[in-house]
């Protein structure tokens, strides 16, 4: 357990680790390579250590010695498994890719995770897969892991995604689409949310050579078959963990300036910094980064976060610090990511006192300011994204304790190291 110590007011500029999103897609497109490809920046964490073992699983070589720079010796598209089972924890962003990446193979494979992993559903990418070709099933029947994919090969033709609540179903077909046996397309029933993240991997798949065609609302794909080219590819600093340093401006005040996330990022969590600016603070770009500053008091507001689920708990806990009400909608995806992380962000800022509405889709903060919050321990539900939240909370009212805060290694493993910077 940690216990967060309040400051007046905070004044740092910092960089932050290489975008956990970014680290995973370049992965999967260099693994595919023809030729070698240097990554740069990648993010060092759990998340990406259990993508790169399963990638080696599969007979990629990934150099990672030089922990700035990873040498990834592409495989042409080529998988081979040999009955192997894949572990990949609660890392969901790598459980979607690597399945369907496993169905380029010629055997066997097992798509396995944590306890957690077992209740998250993944039936939407099964029968699309299937609509292509693929023999996959769920071990259990739940349409969650642990799944086995008998391998063959992808054919490719046309299949439909039913729905795109996750838009990792659909970021995990469009990486390997270009190794199917025939030109691949893709129709997807329902609304896409999550779109930056579409957008972020089409924009991977484009700096490797792939150009596939989408509708403006990407509800159909067609996507040419070809091979990935190696090449040397630098990763920006993550978004979603610039938000925890740019959200403790917003929350005690003063200046914060994050050195390595653009304003014009890949990533659709760089939208909160917008959102704070509507809330009262001032935004200034700074080099090849962005400087977030409070002098005023914050207000409440209405938004839709269905591109950004990542950045909800950062939200929240500012608008419980704001004056009147946030409502923040579109955000039932939430219940499927590490926790239910909806109906935890609402438990734990009752927690500290704050006035919470929880609905299916949506949740509404009544602020007052941060008079009403006290101190509490804090339950993060092994949630990276709980922790890293609610640690900012701290920063401002005493009394606020971590528990389980080695969560953080998921996606940030010197998370407490850097927050201590503003300290």
């Amino acid at each position: 357990m940690i216990e967060i110590q309040p400051v007046p007011s905070v004044n740092a500029e910092l960089s932050v680790p290489g975008s956990k999103s970014l680290t995973q897609r370049a992965l999967i497109a260099a693994a595919l390579a023809r030729g070698e490809s240097r990554l740069c920046g990648p993010l060092v964490s759990e998340d990406t250590e259990y993508s790169a073992q399963a990638l080696a699983q599969l007979g990629v070589r990934i150099d990672r010695e030089d922990q700035e720079c990873w040498i990834i010796q592409g495989n042409g598209g080529t998988v081979h498994a040999d009955g192997t089972t894949i572990y990949l924890g609660n890392n969901g962003t790598a459980t979607r890719f690597l399945t369907s990446v496993a169905a380029l193979g010629d055997s066997a494979v097992t798509i396995d995770g944590d306890e957690r992993m077992h209740q998250r559903p993944i039936g939407p990418l099964i029968a699309a897969l299937r609509g292509w070709g693929v023999d996959i099933v769920s071990v259990r029947g739940t349409d969650c892991p642990p799944l086995l994919v008998n391998a063959r090969g992808i054919a490719g033709g046309r299949t439909i995604l039913p729905e795109g609540r996750s838009s990792q179903y659909l970021s995990s077909l469009l990486l390997v689409a270009p190794y199917a046996q025939r030109p691949a397309s893709l129709e997807v029933d329902g609304e896409v949310l999550s779109k930056p993240y579409v957008k972020m991997t089409l924009s991977v798949m484009a700096d490797f050579g792939i150009l596939a065609d989408c509708t403006h609302d990407f509800k159909s794909f067609s996507i040419p078959q070809g091979m990935y080219r190696g090449r040397e590819y630098h990763i920006e600093g993550d978004a979603s963990n610039a938000s925890y340093f740019w959200a403790a401006v917003a929350v005690v005040g003063g200046r914060v300036t994050v050195t390595n996330v653009p304003a014009l990022s890949l990533q659709g969590d760089i939208g909160l910094v917008p959102l704070l600016a509507r809330m009262g603070c001032e935004v200034t770009q700074a080099g090849n980064g962005l400087c977030v500053e409070r002098k005023g008091g914050l207000e409440g507001i209405s938004v839709d976060m269905g591109d950004m689920p990542d950045v909800v708990p950062t939200l929240a806990v500012v608008a419980a610090f704001a004056q009147g009400r946030t409502e923040i909608t579109n955000i039932a995806h939430l219940r499927i990511k590490e926790c239910d992380r909806l109906h935890a962000v609402v438990t734990e800022l009752r927690r500290m006192g704050a006035q919470v509405e929880e609905h299916g889709e949506a949740m509404i903060i009544h602020g007052d300011g941060g008079d009403c919050l006290r101190g509490a321990e804090i339950e993060t539900y092994r949630d990276h994204r709980m922790a890293m939240s609610f640690a900012v909370a701290g920063l401002r009212v005493p009394g606020v304790r971590i528990t389980g805060e080695g969560c953080v290694a998921k996606s940030f493993p010197d998370f407490w190291s850097r927050f201590a910077l503003l300290t």
